[in-house]
């Protein structure tokens, strides 16, 4: 049975390996775990242990197995494949489900436009379309993690919400509306920097 100094030097070894090969900085993993580079670091020099969490999470990265990064290896520990594989599928999830908002858009216009040919503004159908998609994305990134996509999307989400509004209800007089975005843009910013800072700072303190 191993001692713990003996699985603690383990896993910093592999970790680094696995950083290493996948071309990663300490501060990129860092960030991609919502941890500070000193965590890291720390972890390398198996000064501590990072817990189950981060072991999941650094396997997903990694595009390894946890048993991988707790087991000696014999030789050197080559580039993963499937880290690439697993994002590029994501990505093509996030695409298909972006797209998927689109095709509906079209459909709800064709459909409109057969059953109410007189009916005004049918092309507000695409327009609907923008915040709908976005509320996909934001979903999906929130799930696996992509913060500067979830910015992206809150940002579509405020300003297409005040257009499909001023579109659909308010006279064209009432562009002022538009100047809530304003506002709700700064917020949004400060949110997301202050929910960032404050992961950091729990995370340097473990």
């Amino acid at each position: 049975m191993r001692s713990i100094e003996e699985v603690t030097k383990t896993i910093a070894t592999n970790i680094a390996a696995y950083r290493k090969a996948s071309s990663l900085t300490q501060a990129e993993l860092a960030d991609k775990l919502g941890y500070s580079d000193k965590s890291v670091s720390k972890w390398e020099q198996g000064n501590g242990l990072p817990d189950a969490t981060n072991l999941v999470n650094m396997a997903e990265i990694f595009g390894c197995t946890v048993n991988d990064l707790v087991e000696t290896h014999v030789g050197p520990i080559k580039p993963q494949k499937k880290k690439w594989l697993d994002f590029t599928n994501k990505n093509l999830i996030i695409l298909l489900a972006f797209g998927a908002s689109w095709v509906v858009a079209v459909l709800v216009f064709v459909i409109l436009k057969l059953v109410f040919p007189d009916m005004p503004r049918t092309w507000l159908a695409f327009v609907y379309a923008v915040p709908v998609s976005a509320i996909t994305v934001l979903v999906l990134s929130c799930v696996w993690h992509y913060r500067i996509l979830r910015f992206l999307s809150v940002t579509a989400i405020i300003w297409s919400v005040l257009l499909c509004l001023y579109l659909s209800f308010l006279p064209q007089n009432y562009w002022m509306i538009f100047l809530i975005g304003i506002p709700s843009q700064i917020l949004t910013v400060i949110a997301f920097t202050l929910a960032r800072r404050i992961k950091k700072k729990q995370n340097k303190q473990i």
